[in-house]
């Protein structure tokens, strides 16, 4: 393991997430041993009992955001990019669909290669659960849309951890509010100077009836926020 002292603020999206935000709160609190931890929880309107467990467990995240309805997981990703100052930032969504142990290999990376972005694949890792096989194609037609545009490999453009220097995203460019975000924000961090990485993961998807929430068709907001978000690229 390198020296560099990792700085990682990591961003947590709730909106009704009662049944696993304390167990994912304090997963994520695991990761103090490894980096200088910035714990950003945003909660995006909730209408369950997320918002008390935030107020009776105040020495489990740094900072709190309180959004007043609910606007989207991009608009709760922003409102936390705003108030981070750490130079690294990961998104960790407040179920247990991934588990915050396979962010120890992200910081590991870090320490060691100094990448700009690390994206980690549920395609490359040790375990997952069986996909939907229409999540399955949209995920493979999306990645592969990204990467003709963007000139890149990546295998999981959606995978929910993405690990990323702070200063390659202008936040104020930020227009996206829903799933579309993360292509945007990709699109936003990649150049041709950029040192560039992917990790497997684990993952263990939940199902609708467990509170999943994003669906097939959202695939057509993720194709419109790639192609307008490299369009607006070249212009900014």
């Amino acid at each position: 393991m390198g020296t560099k002292n990792v700085s990682l603020g990591i961003i947590i999206p709730i909106f009704n997430e009662e049944k696993t935000l304390l167990t994912i709160l304090k997963k994520v609190n695991t990761l103090k041993k490894y980096c200088d931890l910035e714990i950003i929880v945003v909660n995006d309107g909730s209408k369950d009992s997320s918002g008390e467990i935030i107020n009776k467990n105040r020495k489990l995240y740094k900072k709190n955001i309180n959004l007043k309805k609910n606007y989207g997981k991009g608009k709760a990703v922003i409102e936390g990019l705003k108030q981070s100052k750490s130079e690294y930032v990961i998104i960790q969504d407040a179920d247990l669909e991934y588990d915050p142990k396979d962010i120890i290999n992200f910081i590991d990376q870090i320490k060691n290669h100094n990448f700009d972005l690390i994206m980690g694949s549920r395609f490359i890792g040790n375990q997952r659960t069986v996909l939907h096989f229409w999540h399955m194609i949209g995920n493979k037609f999306i990645t592969f849309l990204f990467n003709l545009i963007n000139n890149t490999t990546f295998t999981d453009i959606y995978c929910c951890y993405c690990l990323f220097k702070k200063k390659l995203i202008n936040v104020d460019a930020l227009r996206c509010k829903g799933w579309g975000q993360q292509a945007e924000i990709l699109t936003f961090a990649i150049n041709k100077k950029s040192k560039l990485y992917e990790i497997g993961v684990n993952y263990h998807g939940r199902t609708y009836n467990e509170g999943k929430k994003i669906h097939y068709y959202d695939v057509f907001s993720v194709v419109y926020w790639i192609l307008i978000t490299r369009l607006k690229k070249f212009f900014l």
